[in-house]
Order: C-alpha cells, then sequence, then structure tokens
C-alpha cells in the first residue's frame, strides 16, 4: 500500500473521530451516566491514535504502525462505543485485542 493512503484513512477517522465525539457530548444520553464515561474514553482514543496516524507514511513500517493503529481504533473505540450505546458490557470482548494493538503500534517505533 503507498504509505500516503495512511493520510486518506487518519482524515476518514479524524472525521469520525470529531463526529461521534460531538455526538457523545451534546446528544448521548445513556440512562446510566457511567456509559457516558465509556463513550469519553473510546472518542479520546480515537482522536489521539487517529493524530498519531497521520505520521504512519513517515516511519519505517507505515502499513505495520498504520495497520496496528487501524486496528486499535477498530477494535478498542469501536467496542467502547457499542458498549455505551448499547449499555451492555457483554459486547467488550475486542477491546483488551485492541488495546494490544495500540501499544503493539506504539512498540513497531522502536525497531
Amino acid at each position: 500500500m503507498d504509505p500516503r493512503m495512511w493520510h486518506r484513512i487518519a482524515a476518514f477517522s479524524g472525521v469520525a473521530a470529531i463526529g461521534l465525539g460531538t455526538y457523545g457530548a451534546h446528544v448521548f444520553k445513556p440512562q446510566n451516566p457511567a456509559y457516558k464515561d465509556i463513550w469519553h474514553t473510546a472518542s479520546l482514543y480515537h482522536l489521539v491514535h487517529t493524530a498519531a496516524l497521520v505520521a504512519a507514511p513517515v516511519t519505517k513500517r507505515p502499513n505495520v504502525f498504520g495497520g496496528l493503529l487501524t486496528t486499535g481504533i477498530l477494535a478498542f473505540s469501536g467496542t467502547c462505543y457499542a458498549v455505551a450505546y448499547l449499555e451492555d458490557r457483554t459486547y467488550s470482548t475486542l477491546a483488551p485485542f485492541g488495546g494490544f494493538a495500540f501499544m503493539a503500534a506504539w512498540a513497531s517505533l522502536l525497531f
């Protein structure tokens, strides 16, 4: 894959992160307020790792770094969004894999 493609993926992810963050801040009203915190965490991790995704083309292994960040965004933030929206923690099984993908992405910069 062309390393510059990660800029497009980051752009799409950034639009989604801002949209979902705005929804969570202004529209999302869960019955249990604890789910608002989960949504906020999903949004924070989504936005921070999207910003890092912009740097993927300048890394030594852009496809590894970008792929792991994208996997983390989908698995961690996506799962947290679903848990919060559905107010059901049974959907949280993928979140730890997303967290490990985030850690692996950052660790990939060491090599």
